[in-house]
């Protein structure tokens, strides 16, 4: 909400300009206030030289750092980022899994929510965290800019409440990503411009680290150093531009207490699946007794199940125990094996049935504290096809995707046209003639056998198409994969909304049979689901939240080729059920 200064007391005046004062001389500082902490951060968007795999590049970055830094807050706290773009890429940070409640033009994806930053523009990021705690991240949202601008965004808990689950002896971020010896922004650049899948990553990373099993990086190896007997709090996110990933730790069990900053209901696993976008809490249980070895193997590698190239590698990180004061480590025998031989079994590649049983243990812990609002009625149901599909090739133009076209992707066949003036400005201002359109269709148009043969049409409409609901409006969304040029896993993301996830299956979703099998008493509540590969999953939530609100998947190729629409959620009655007017700062198109 926009503060007049004449509203202010002299003293109060005094000690407003005092807080703002401190916040942009010290960036990074805490200011109390009566509902929470103001936290201050400034990213300075800038060029550094970073060498991986004994390749040297300049790229875009945070700070200079890679990964970027790490923004944490308490529930409550208000949080300020000023960005400042000193490249020459435009630039938008998106708050992955943060609510953004009356504050959506803090949200960040570009030509939604705000025009990008240009060079030599900055944007102060203006919200509040409101009924949230755990692992969130933060990410560009433009092009395929977050391939090297991502960091994490921890939220602890209000002062002295405990977590649901035993105090861990230590918390440690552990980002999964990519590196790329070449520029990301020229990959996607000529892939969308011949048609074809883009190439693919040189390397995954652990905090930026590729590990030993690539050529040229056993310097670049992320350690974990633990003591015996001790319970660490990993907080796990993947920021892989392109792939689902399965992790392990060699001998280890762990314990998963979270899934996208929502409690759950604990359980035990030796292995874990994650999905670009999503965050999961585990605890790890060091060992009391080592035997012969103090060192074992972490490890990640893709689940993939589509038609096309991907980076099939492992990324290897080291998990090292330290017993003595000076941090030595105990009887270590890493150096003398050979790491391949330390590597924890994961499932293969294409491992949809692991994957499924994985998914299906998450659960809300749905007690009185943290209670599971699930819907149980629904006010608006939509069913959306989600899946690859082709454009045709231009005049004059020879085009290297399916049959001499390009590739292309949607949802309900529409692939989402990115606007030249962002949506949330048009809508609030009243002036999407021209814009956007609001017949996005509720259903597909042309309903066939989505994971059966698929039909010789592969062609999508494209527009730049919403759907538009009322506040406080109960949705359910039927999520199908489609076998069109093949089927696999997509991960959907909803901004400014969590949403609950009551079923899902393999085959076409059976309207009949299928929602007797929801469960509607202690669903998962997430930001980013997994649709299953050659099936469905059924998701509920509400529209609290007025704004303009982009769903997409997660996998930024698909994401350029157009899987993604928007919901336009209009204001309530009451004050603060409207959206406020956009921040003077905001930057312009």
């Amino acid at each position: 909400m926009a503060i007049s200064l004449y509203s202010f007391s002299p003293p109060c005046f005094l000690t407003f300009c005092f807080v703002m004062s401190c916040l942009l001389l010290f960036p990074g500082i805490a200011i109390p206030t009566n509902a929470g902490i103001v936290r201050s951060y400034k990213f300075e968007i800038r060029l550094q030289n970073v060498t991986r795999l004994c390749h040297t590049k300049s790229m875009v970055t945070v700070n200079g750092k890679f990964p970027g830094p790490r923004i944490i807050a308490r529930e409550g706290d208000n949080v300020l980022v000023k960005v400042v773009n000193h490249v020459s890429n435009n630039i938008t940070i998106h708050w992955h899994g943060i609510r953004q409640l009356q504050s959506g033009w803090a949200d960040g994806p570009s030509s939604i929510t705000q025009c990008p930053i240009q060079t030599g523009q900055s944007y102060l990021y203006n919200f509040t965290i409101t009924g949230q705690r755990g692992t969130l991240w933060w990410h560009a949202h433009i092009s395929w800019l977050r391939a090297t601008l991502y960091g994490p965004l921890i939220i602890l808990p209000k002062k002295n409440v405990p977590y649901p689950f035993p105090k861990p002896h230590k918390e440690i971020p552990i980002l999964f990503g990519e590196w790329w010896n070449a520029d990301p922004e020229a990959v996607i650049s000529q892939a969308l411009q011949h048609g074809a899948g883009p190439n693919v990553s040189d390397a995954y990373t652990i905090n930026g680290l590729p590990g030993p099993l690539y050529n040229c990086s056993e310097m670049e190896t992320y350690t974990l150093k633990v003591k015996p007997g001790k319970t660490y709090l990993l907080r796990l996110i993947n920021s892989a531009l392109n792939d689902d990933l399965f992790f392990s730790i060699a001998n280890h069990t762990l314990t998963v207490v979270e899934a996208d900053a929502s409690y759950i209901k604990p359980f035990e696993t030796d292995i874990l699946l994650i999905t670009p976008g999503q965050t999961t809490n585990v605890l790890l249980k060091t060992k009391h007794h080592l035997g012969n070895s103090s060192t074992f193997i972490m490890a990640a590698r893709p689940y993939f199940t589509g038609q096309g190239t991907f980076d099939n590698s492992t990324v290897a990180g080291i998990l090292e125990y330290q017993i003595n004061p000076n941090g030595s480590v105990f009887n270590s025998t890493f150096s003398n094996v050979s790491i391949k031989g330390l590597l924890p079994t994961l499932p293969p590649i294409n491992g949809t049935s692991f994957v499924a049983n994985f998914s299906n243990k998450f659960r809300s812990l749905a007690n009185s504290q943290f209670p599971a609002n699930v819907p149980k009625n629904v006010d608006k149901q939509y069913f959306f096809t989600v899946g690859l599909g082709s454009n045709p090739c231009p005049k004059n133009q020879t085009c290297q995707g399916p049959n001499g076209s390009k590739f292309a992707a949607s949802i309900n066949n529409i692939s989402f046209n990115l606007p030249t003036t962002a949506l949330l400005q048009s809508y609030f201002f009243g002036k999407s003639n021209g814009v956007y359109t609001t017949d996005f269709p509720s259903f597909p148009l042309m309903p066939f056998n989505y994971t059966g043969t698929p039909p010789n049409n592969t062609l999508v409409a494209n527009g730049t198409k919403v759907v538009v609901v009322k506040f406080n409006t109960t949705i359910e969304v039927v999520l199908q994969d489609t076998s069109i040029l093949g089927a696999e896993s997509h991960p959907l993301h909803l901004h400014g909304h969590n949403f609950f996830v009551v079923g899902q299956g393999f085959g076409n979703f059976d309207p009949n049979q299928d929602p007797a099998k929801y469960n509607l008493v202690d669903p998962v509540e997430r930001n980013t689901v997994g649709i299953p590969s050659g099936g469905w999953v059924a998701i509920r939530f509400q529209t609290d939240n007025p704004g303009v609100w982009l769903m997409h998947c997660h996998f930024d190729v698909h994401l350029s080729w157009g899987l993604r629409m928007a919901w336009v959620v209009l204001d309530g009655k009451l004050p603060n059920q409207k959206l406020p007017p956009p921040p003077s700062d905001l930057p312009k198109c």
